[in-house]
């Protein structure tokens, strides 16, 4: 008896697991950003220098010689170029054929000589042919500073920031956020965006411009549920 129950609950709990953890789900979960807060990282106050006397302390800033300027720590600025462009293309087509024939010659004596063979014959043919082509192709250009959110054991950055524009015509913001290698921050503390690993770049707006490029939610309605 006990070892049913245990079996009873072994198999509901295994239910409730498939049907909280669907594909669907995990698809979802996969597609959802990294990365929701964009603010700038301030660098950590340093601690109180100990009284031994010394007027360094590398606590309040230590950059190596060889480094000069470039950031390093947390709360340093670093500009991203953003120098994105990507095109994609695809098409297919596919041309079928197909025909048949078929007739039979009755017997011209007998009781099966009432018809001609145009009455037992029969024919058939289908054809199909299809085409279909898809192009996209996106650019975005520009300069963002960030900062060094952390500072991780191999010599990589964690950065993000982000960047709001208001123009007389709406609003436009951009957000990035990755990590970047030291070793590519040149000497004016750049980098460009195609060096970003993991990188998540956010452009949006909003304002008059941005509404007249979007469809009406009556029109979204009706291509959603439309059949044609």
């Amino acid at each position: 008896m006990l070892r049913t129950l245990a079996l009873s609950a072994s198999l509901l709990g295994l239910a409730a697991t498939l049907a909280v953890a669907t594909p669907a789900d995990a698809r979802k979960q996969k597609m959802q950003p990294q990365v929701t807060d964009f603010t700038a990282t301030m660098p950590a106050a340093p601690p109180a220098p100990p009284a031994d006397g010394a007027i360094f302390h590398a606590s309040y800033g230590y950059a190596a010689l060889t480094s000069g300027a470039r950031a390093a720590m947390v709360g340093d600025l670093v500009t991203i170029q953003l120098v994105e462009a990507t095109q994609a293309q695809k098409s297919n087509s596919a041309d079928t054929s197909r025909t048949s024939n078929i007739g039979l010659t009755p017997p011209t004596t007998g009781p099966l000589s009432f018809f001609s063979s145009t009455d037992a014959s029969m024919g058939g043919s289908g054809t199909f042919k299809g085409k279909g082509d898809a192009a996209q192709s996106n650019a975005l250009t520009g300069n963002i500073t960030v900062t060094i959110a952390q500072v991780l054991p191999n010599n990589v950055y964690l950065i993000r920031g982000e960047k709001h524009l208001t123009l007389n015509r709406g609003d436009e913001v951009i957000q990035i956020a990755g990590l970047i290698r030291a070793a590519d921050i040149d000497s004016t503390n750049t980098v460009l965006s195609t060096r970003v690993a993991n990188a998540q770049i956010n452009y949006t707006g909003k304002g008059e411009i941005a509404r007249a490029s979007t469809q009406g939610w009556l029109g979204r309605f009706f291509s959603r549920v439309s059949p044609f």
